[in-house]
């Protein structure tokens, strides 16, 4: 039974490569930023940003957890799933810049999201609780190519995608 966990920053392709699979696989999607509706717990002023209570979450999100299932969300590696496959979809803080204009994020948004991608936290947080995990740079592929990368992954051909291979941090940083 799949359990397929696409996380990531904010703008790195994870809503429609989740879709893209889902119909490629025939299995649902469960998208956590409507989930996380039920379990909003405040609203931080200052990120901009609703603060969402990870145990409601996790409850909400195990009523849905039946048959093969693909998690999609910037919050989905911080929920505990079994068995879960975990795929970091990554891209370029130049190329995340213009996706996250384009979608009316403000100065500040864009600039926490941008620096959390250059220090790889997503990436970090998904190996510290799931372990092995895998990575894909999402800048120049389409949703199609890097749908056809997970399915790579999911056949047992994900050497090439652990962690390890990408770094934003000098693009950002300098």
């Amino acid at each position: 039974m799949l359990r397929l966990i696409i996380t990531g920053t904010p703008g790195t392709g994870k809503t429609a490569v989740a879709e893209e699979l889902g119909r490629k696989l025939q299995v649902r999607v469960l998208h956590l930023g409507e989930l996380a509706e039920q379990a909003i717990c405040g609203y931080d002023e200052a990120r901009e940003t609703h603060e969402v209570d990870l145990e409601l979450l996790q409850k909400a999100v195990e009523r849905h957890l039946t048959g093969g299932v693909i998690l999609e969300g910037h919050l989905a590696h911080l929920l505990r799933i079994e068995k879960a496959i975990v795929v970091v979809l990554r891209c370029s803080p130049e190329e995340l810049e213009h996706r996250l204009k384009s979608r009316g994020y403000s100065e500040s948004k864009i600039r926490e999201n941008l620096e959390a991608e250059a220090l790889d936290v997503c990436l970090t947080e998904s190996v510290e609780r799931y372990g092995e995990v895998y990575e894909i740079d999402t800048t120049r592929r389409s949703v199609r190519e890097t749908a056809r990368c997970v399915l790579e992954i999911l056949e047992g051909g994900g050497k090439r995608y652990l962690p390890g291979r990408i770094d934003w941090s000098e693009e950002f940083f300098r």
